[in-house]
Parts: structure tokens; sequence; C-alpha cells
């Protein structure tokens, strides 16, 4: 039988989704100061466990606010400034933080760097996506997921090192690695500049930029979108907190353990997801999302009743594949819903949706795990997974469904 390369079709991907991939891979390469934050605060500046995890709600705010924010400057100003603007802006930031000698005006630097770190998500997928034929949306996610993959299994783990040397390394490493992104970000672009937004929209003969006076949240589309990706992110972050705190407490699992179960995480993602979805281009949005809605429902859920070694690592698969399905899916369908010139805010609604879901669902879920106890966790994590599953079953089918939207035209 005749050996076909599963990787062929990311030959066809224009330069911009290289670019994008280059600098998320150098920039999550140097991510390491949110993992380390609340050992940070309670080592270096005495604060009490209890409120150490108020320094992650404030970054997730930051985030929250800031997309939205992000998005729109995209539109105005072009993507991938904005985009290098962030790079730059948050390293600089990065280095003040060793500065910090109170917690009160470590969480006003944390607010304030979120504010511009997380603009990247937005930028990043905008970026990623107006300059790119809607058929090749999906592995354009999957390839530069990819680099963030790569880049976050060296970050973490070069700031366990740096921690045991010096906490404020992690501060300076991590802001050095964001200035030299903007760097690459800016000698790529000198080397391949992108076209302007009118550029782009006069290739789709008859669409025009769009005055951006209607909210996406106006958008019947989107809203059904951005309620089902809300649902789905509660299920997706309890690997956040609830998830190794049932592990480690209520299995008596070791630490090792729930490091293992990202390990084979990562590898899939790192070997499959390209792979994956350049078989699965062909695929509707709509079922694409519902699919890899379902496996979440069903790779979390199951913890409610497998709790053995090759159970959990059963889950840890099937949720996987349902992250390597739906988020690809759910970037290129925030693409191709958003009239020309609003890409970015529509983008930055994707992400805000992801920063409101970090904030409630590990939240949620530890709550829920304290107060009700394992089994009513799971089994409400697969109900509510099957949920975002029915509400995503209204996303529209068509890949280019762009075309179709209600206020692309004059």
């Amino acid at each position: 039988m005749r050996w076909t390369n599963p990787w062929r079709g990311v030959g066809g991907l224009p330069a911009s989704v290289w670019i994008v991939f280059a600098t998320s891979l150098l920039n999550r390469a140097g991510t390491m100061v949110v993992p380390f934050m609340v050992l940070y605060v309670t080592r270096q500046l005495a604060v009490r466990p209890a409120l150490a995890g108020v320094s992650l709600t404030v970054f997730g705010m930051g985030g929250l606010i800031g997309a939205p924010v992000a998005g729109r400057l995209c539109d105005r100003f072009g993507a991938f400034a904005v985009l290098r603007g962030s790079l730059i802006l948050s390293g600089l930031i990065l280095l003040l933080f060793p500065l910090a000698g109170s917690f009160e005006l470590f969480l006003g630097i944390t607010f304030i760097w979120a504010l511009v770190a997380e603009s990247v998500r937005p930028a990043t997928l905008a970026a990623l996506t107006s300059h790119i034929r809607p058929e090749q949306r999906k592995t354009a996610v999957a390839v530069t997921r990819l680099g963030i993959n790569l880049g976050m299994s060296i970050g973490p783990a070069v700031g366990g090192f740096l921690a045991t040397v010096s906490f404020s390394l992690l501060f300076i490493v991590n802001g050095v690695t964001a200035l030299a992104s903007g760097l690459l970000l800016s000698l790529l672009l000198l080397w391949r500049p992108m076209p302007s937004l009118t550029q782009t929209c006069a290739a789709e003969p008859g669409m025009v930029p769009s005055s951006g006076s209607v909210s996406v949240l106006r958008d019947p589309r989107a809203v059904v979108f951005l309620l089902g990706l809300f649902l789905m992110g509660i299920v997706f972050y309890q690997h956040e907190a609830a998830m190794p705190l049932f592990l480690v407490r209520d299995l008596h699992y070791r630490e090792s353990f729930y490091g293992i179960l990202f390990a084979v995480n990562t590898l899939i993602i790192v070997i499959a997801e390209v792979p994956l979805n350049l078989a699965m281009e062909n695929w509707s949005h709509r079922w694409s999302l519902v699919l890899g809605a379902v496996l979440f429902a069903v790779g979390f859920g199951s913890m409610a009743v497998l709790h053995t070694v090759p159970g959990l690592l059963f889950a840890a698969v099937v949720w996987t594949f349902g992250e390597m399905i739906a988020l690809p899916a759910s970037g290129a369908y925030a693409a191709d819903i958003a009239p020309p010139g609003r890409s970015g805010q529509y983008a930055g609604a994707y992400a805000s949706t992801f920063s409101l879901a970090l904030l409630v669902g590990p939240w949620a879920g530890t709550f829920a795990l304290e107060r009700f106890g394992a089994t009513a966790l799971w089994c409400g994590i697969l109900a509510i997974g099957l949920l975002s599953a029915g509400v995503l079953c209204f996303t529209e089918g068509n890949r280019d469904s762009r075309l179709a939207a209600p206020f692309d035209k004059t």
C-alpha cells in the first residue's frame, strides 16, 4: 500500500501562518511567569496562600478586559501591528515585576501586564486568519497551536529550574523572550510584509470593510457560538484546578502523575493535531465543534468512574482529541463569521470568552468538588459538555459562512 505523508498539506499555507508560528513558538518558549505566580507571591512577598490566588484572578480580569479592546485595535491598525506592540510592551512590563515590593503593587502591575499580554491572543488569531483562504483556517490554527505547545513544553520546565536559582529570573527571561519575539516579528514582516485590509477585501469580490457599527453581540450567529464556546471552556479548564486536586487529594496519586497526563496531552498534540485537521479540512464547522465538545464532555466526565491509571490515561487521550478538533475549528469559525474589516473584533470576543471561562471554570469546579464530591462534579461536567455540544449544533455548517453574513456588503 502506498504511504501518504499526513503533513503534506502544510506546504500550501501562506507565509503569514509561518510568521505567526515562529513568533508564537519563541514567545511561548519563554512563558514561565504565570505558572509560578502563586508560588512567587507566597514565597517572595509573604502572601498567605488563601490570598495568593487573587493574582491569577487579577490576571484573568485583565485578559477579559484587554482582549476586546485589542480586537478593535486590530481592525483599526492591523493585527500584526497590534501583535508586535503587545509583545514589546509585555516584555517591558515584565521587567518591572522584580521592583514590586508589595502585593498591592504586584497586583497593579499584573493587571496592566495582563491587559497587554493577553492582547496577543486576539491579535494572533486575527493575524493568522485575515490573510488566508477559509478552507485553510483550521489547519493554520492547528499549526500555530503546534508552535504554542512546543514552546509551552519548554517555558515552564526552564522556569522550574530558574525558580530554584532566583524568582526574579523568571520575569527577566520571560520579558526578554517577549521582546525577542517582537523583534523577530518585525524582522519577518520586513522580509514578507502583509497586505492591507483594503487589499485583502479587494481579493474577495463584492466585499468591503465593515464600518464596525454593529456589535458582535448583536450577531445571532456569534451569540450562539460564544455561548457554546463558554460552556465548552468551563469543561476544558477543569484541568487547571479541579482535576489536579481530584487526582492528588482524592485518588492519592503523586503530583508527578498529573504531569504525566499533561506530557501525554502535549505529545499527542505535537504528533497528531496538524495531520488530524488536514484530514478534517472539508468537515463543516458545526460537526467539528460538536464532536470536539462531546469528546471534552466524555473525557472529563468519565473521571466519575475511571480512577485507575489506564482509565485516567484514556480519559486524557479522549479530551485531548476534543481539544485538537474543537479549538482549531472554533478559531476558524470565529474568523469565518466575521464581516470584512472586523476579524479583530470577533477575535477579541473569542479570546474574552475563554478568559471568562477561565475565571468561572476552575472556581466552579473546585467549589463543586468540595461541596458535592467528585462524582457529582464530573457528572455535572459531562452534562455541561453535552449542553455545549447541543448549543454548537446551531452554528452554521458552511465553512465559508462569512459570505452569508448579514452586514458584509454595503
